[in-house]
């Protein structure tokens, strides 16, 4: 029995030493994947980096070209409100211009809104020189409003 033992010995001793190397073998494995996915977070997080600051750029290349905000001032008063906001932070004549028109074109068409029949219809010339006004905003030329367009700088030349 004495062999036997020797030879369950024998077994358990390679086994364990298999054991031992599976587990080296793994730590290995392990520190090498720990080692490679450290190295892509750090590569994604660079990258990440490198496209926020390419965003910013682009933002603010955008907000400050007074032609984007003069068109965005041309959508609904929601669209005049948030130009106001954005050209307040970076202040253009451009926009400034376009912001002053179309203030005194929601007026107009406001006003001309509880005149019956005549007023609807007259709203349709205030549709008009929105269009017209649009079309100088995307073209970047200032075109004032037929009319009001110089009071409109006038009396608004605060914003």
């Amino acid at each position: 029995m004495s062999d036997d033992n020797k030879d369950l010995r024998d077994d358990l001793d390679d086994i364990l030493g298999d054991a031992k190397e599976g587990v080296k073998k793994a730590a290995d494995k392990a520190e090498e994947f720990a080692h490679e996915a450290k190295e892509k977070a750090q590569e994604f997080a660079g990258e990440a980096k490198e496209k926020a600051k390419e965003f910013t750029e682009d933002a603010k290349e955008v907000f400050s070209d007074g032609k984007n905000v003069a068109i965005i001032a041309h959508l609904t008063v929601i669209g005049w409100v948030i130009a106001l906001i954005m050209n307040s932070n970076n202040k253009t004549e451009f926009a400034s211009f376009y912001i002053r028109q179309m203030l005194g074109l929601m007026l107009v068409s406001i006003i001309l809104y509880f005149i019956p029949v005549i007023g609807w219809l007259a709203n349709i010339l205030v549709f008009v020189l929105w269009v017209i006004s649009l079309v100088g905003a995307i073209g970047g030329e200032k075109k004032e409003t037929i009319v009001l367009g110089k009071q409109f700088q006038e009396w608004f030349k605060s914003l």
